[in-house]
């Protein structure tokens, strides 16, 4: 349990997503409460409006982005844009924290890494399914002959969303736990779970936790519409207002893109190197709950792993600074939430103070609950919950204590951070700022 004398800390961020690149620009973005959704200029989509979350300005500068993976170098031809995201976001972490890695023991850091399926974009499989094809129809019995030859030899590679890890674990020369997971939302607090299990255990003293995705991407958007109520608001409001979690006006989700990856060390390790500390994991839980027809239940998956979360942490829900919602923006998913919050909290959920920066960046998938657990940490360390943008007249029925307008200001460092998949697969970390 993490009440035991290996206590795990957080001593580096690296974030790329919608409102910035690194950890200054982002906080100073989100401090200013700019938004990084509007129309996606760069990328084909099947979105409404083409409204989403885009990392605009480092794919834009070329040499920003070659300088970031530079390390990698020689790879890059084989890292789709999650890819880049995540490994980009990792050399960033490093940077932050200050680790000397010609200084430490590499059989004691580990990586865990999180991410969304990687799709290729359909025009990629184009040739080789035209080839194999008869009369306008896919022919399997002509894929090994005529499909397969025209396929790029490395084209696997580019899109296996365990490679993340593998890049980062050969670039910091990690020879500690390496492992990947795919479990959409729920990723990014699922990786920090493991990863806090592995030092607690005492099997590493370092672990790189992140987690990368992006649904910016033709089929992605199609999978979401299906899944989850996409925003859609005719062109009758601006872009960045199109992601309204727990408003009485919320239409949908906005989907996004973005890649974080923390730094996580034994406590002592990390005094031992005088290392900047931003911020503590205390206990994390998780569920997933399924009916025999598989239809998910959020809200019991919610419950589940809160309270999970709170027992391993040892904290009561009276402890509890604020809650980092999923806060999709949806109709019914906003209710589902609070409900659940309802459920753990009683007569607390209404004044526990909620926030959600979806509205900042979007939904990216995997890398959205790294991304928000990291904006609490941040608001923590400036003394403040973040506000809940575009957010103007939280909605009656969810009944929570939504920050909204400006940032609130506080003292209790507790935050619960939640997400949960349209699969009903919910992951919970409970983390206190430093």
């Amino acid at each position: 349990m993490t009440t035991s004398a290996r206590r795990v800390v957080i001593t580096g961020v690296g974030l790329l997503s919608p409102i910035g690149t690194g950890r200054d620009a982002f906080w100073e973005s989100l401090s200013a409460k700019r938004p990084g959704i509007g129309v996606v200029e760069r990328l084909a989509t099947a979105l409404p409006g083409n409204v989403g979350g885009e990392v605009k300005a480092w794919f834009d500068d070329g040499t920003a982005r070659k300088g970031l993976l530079k390390p990698q170098r020689k790879s890059v031809k084989v890292m789709c844009r999650e890819i880049q995201l995540g490994v980009g976001s990792a050399n960033l972490a490093v940077d932050n924290s200050g680790l000397d890695l010609t200084a430490i023991d590499h059989e004691r850091l580990g990586v865990e890494f999180g991410a969304n399926q990687m799709f290729s974009p359909p025009p990629v499989l184009g040739d080789s399914c035209f080839a194999s094809s008869t009369d306008g129809k896919f022919d399997f019995d002509r894929w090994g002959e005529e499909g397969l030859p025209t396929m790029d030899p490395l084209w696997l590679l580019k899109y296996l969303p365990n490679m993340p890890a593998c890049h980062i674990g050969i670039h910091i020369d990690a020879r500690g736990p390496n492992n990947s997971l795919t479990m959409a939302e729920a990723s990014g607090n699922s990786v920090l779970a493991e990863a806090l299990r592995i030092i607690v255990r005492g099997r590493a003293d370092m672990m790189l936790a992140g987690s990368t995705g992006s649904r910016l991407h033709p089929t992605k958007c199609l999978h979401a519409a299906l899944w989850d109520e996409l925003a859609d608001f005719n062109g009758d409001a601006d872009p960045s207002t199109w992601c309204r979690p727990f408003d009485a006006s919320r239409g949908g989700q906005v989907v996004g893109e973005g890649a974080c990856t923390l730094i996580l060390e034994e406590e002592g390790h990390a005094q031992a190197r005088g290392a900047e500390i931003l911020g503590t994991v205390l206990g994390a839980g998780a569920s997933c709950v399924i009916d025999r027809s598989g239809q998910p239940n959020h809200r019991q998956a919610l419950v589940n792993a809160m309270q999970s979360a709170l027992r391993d942490a040892d904290v009561s829900p009276g402890d509890v600074g604020h809650i980092n919602a999923h806060g999709l923006g949806g109709r019914e998913s906003d209710v589902i939430e609070s409900q659940a919050i309802h459920d753990v909290f009683g007569e607390s959920a209404s004044t526990v103070p909620v926030t959600s920066i979806k509205g900042n960046i979007g939904n990216s998938g995997a890398a959205s609950g790294m991304l928000e657990l990291a904006a609490s940490l941040l608001g923590l360390k400036n003394g403040v919950i973040p506000a809940t943008l575009n957010c103007t007249k939280p909605a009656d029925e969810c009944d929570l204590n939504v920050v909204t307008g400006e940032h609130l200001a506080t003292s209790n460092k507790v935050v619960l951070n939640l997400n949960v998949t349209s699969n009903g697969q919910a992951a919970v970390i409970v983390a206190c700022g430093a």
